[in-house]
């Protein structure tokens, strides 16, 4: 289950990978982004009304109103930024989104943790022409607005699809990774019937992935780790 990613692609190259004309690019001066964490702002590409690609930020999670159980008073909603497949079809919360409003999100790669006190982070990506190959995570979207803590909001928010672990994953997540589409497979998610949408939930090969680092304390993509132990390897 993913709750860290990083998208260190620059705005023009995802343009080119993700076929956005520049006038529906909605990012602005986007940096690259080392780290997202739930909450964080997510580059997404989804369709606009006449169909075409554009490139929009949203709020990684999609946003579940909380209140305190002491005081009744709205508090800090939970973001949640997964969406299981099995559940898409059968949850209210997700149905929706998943009939009507699917997204690419743009990733160079994706971290799981294992361990604890101190966690090790393990960062994957898929293997490419380049380092750090972008490429596209299975996602949903939808506008919120409504109580968000203290203050109302108006938000676009997001939530990455997850499906059972490959080979490469499940050693260090045994339950889920999130979902990659191959490029030729972008219309087909972002178009195609819910039927043929689901077709694609399916793990990424193990054999197109890679470990791009790991250790502990790397929290962002391309860090240098506070600690690892060449004697005690994950793998």
């Amino acid at each position: 289950m993913c709750n860290l990613f990083s998208n260190t692609t620059a705005v023009e190259a995802m343009r080119r990978v993700f076929s956005v004309a520049p006038e529906n690019d909605h990012l602005g001066n986007a940096a690259p982004q080392a780290a997202i964490f739930p909450k964080g702002d997510a580059a997404i590409v989804r369709l606009d009304a006449q169909g075409a690609r554009r490139l929009d930020y949203s709020h990684w999670g999609f946003v579940l109103p909380q209140t305190s159980t002491r005081t009744g008073r709205p508090i800090q909603p939970k973001a949640v930024n997964n969406a299981r497949d099995d559940k898409l079809r059968v949850s209210p919360f997700w149905r929706g989104a998943f009939r009507h409003r699917r997204c690419l999100i743009p990733a160079s790669s994706f971290c799981e943790m294992t361990g604890r006190n101190p966690a090790t982070h393990v960062w994957f990506g898929v293997t490419g022409p380049q380092d750090r190959t972008p490429f596209a995570l299975a996602g949903i979207w939808q506008d919120y607005d409504g109580p968000y803590g203290e203050e109302r909001r108006a938000l676009l928010t997001s939530s990455m699809i997850t499906t059972r672990p490959n080979a490469l994953v499940a050693p260090i997540h045994p339950d889920r990774m999130p979902v990659i589409l191959r490029p030729d497979a972008y219309d087909q998610w972002l178009l195609g019937s819910e039927d043929e949408a689901f077709q694609l939930l399916e793990p990424y090969p193990a054999d197109e992935m890679t470990i791009h680092q790991q250790g502990v304390g790397l929290n962002h993509d391309g860090d240098q780790p506070s600690h690892t132990d060449p004697q005690m390897p994950l793998f």
